[in-house]
C-alpha cells in the first residue's frame, strides 16, 4: 500500500504559526524575518505554548506588518496564490474611556519570563483572578500579546494595548463588569 500524501492547508489569517510551520517548515525563516519577535520559537517550550495558539493574524498584530502583506508574502513562499482579499489592520485603537492610570492596582513585566523561554500566561490569570471591580492590571511584554489578550476577552475582560514609542507593549486589562469613575 502506498503511503497518502497529505494535503497541505492554505495560508490565512486564522491558521495558527504551528500548522503553518508543520505544513512549511521552510516558511519559518520568513516568518521570523517579518516577525523578528518569533526568534523565540527556536526554544522548544516556546514553540510547543506559544505556536498553537497563535494565528498569523496575531502573528501581524505582534510584528506591526500588514495582515494581507504578510498572509501574501507567506502564500507566495508556500506556492499558493496572493489573497487580495486579506484584511488589513486598523489604526492602533484610541484608549478607552475605562482606562485611568491611578486606577492601575497591578503591573507584571512578563520580559524576564519569557527570556527564561516560559510562557507566562498562568501567571498573567492569577493577577488577572485577583483584580477588584474597577481596578486595572498592566501587562509589559516586548510585542504585542495577541493570543493573551484574545484569551482573557473571551473570559470576560476589556483590555487596551499601547506601545511607548518603540520599546515594550503595555497592555491593560480590567473587568468588564468594573467601570472607572
Amino acid at each position: 500500500m502506498g503511503k497518502e500524501e497529505k494535503s497541505r492547508p492554505a495560508v490565512t489569517p486564522e491558521i495558527h504559526v504551528a500548522e503553518l510551520l508543520d505544513a512549511y517548515p521552510e516558511l519559518e525563516e520568513i516568518l521570523v524575518g517579518c516577525v523578528p519577535q518569533f526568534r523565540k520559537l527556536k526554544n522548544p517550550v516556546l514553540r510547543n505554548t506559544i505556536a498553537p495558539v497563535t494565528s498569523i493574524r496575531q502573528a501581524a498584530k505582534v510584528g506591526g506588518i500588514g495582515l494581507g502583506d504578510l498572509i501574501n508574502l507567506l502564500r507566495k513562499k508556500a506556492g499558493q496564490e496572493p489573497d487580495f482579499s486579506a484584511e488589513k489592520e486598523g489604526p492602533a485603537a484610541p484608549r478607552p474611556e475605562w482606562f485611568s492610570r491611578s486606577m492601575v492596582s497591578q503591573v507584571f513585566d512578563a520580559g524576564p519570563v519569557l527570556e527564561n523561554g516560559q510562557n507566562p500566561m498562568g501567571l498573567v490569570f492569577q493577577h488577572l483572578g485577583t483584580l477588584k471591580k474597577g481596578e486595572i492590571f498592566e501587562l509589559v511584554t516586548p510585542f504585542l500579546p495577541a493570543p493573551l489578550i484574545e484569551k482573557a476577552e473571551g473570559k470576560g475582560y476589556l483590555s487596551w494595548a499601547n506601545r511607548e514609542g518603540t520599546g515594550d507593549w503595555h497592555t491593560y486589562f480590567t473587568s468588564k463588569t468594573g467601570t472607572v469613575c
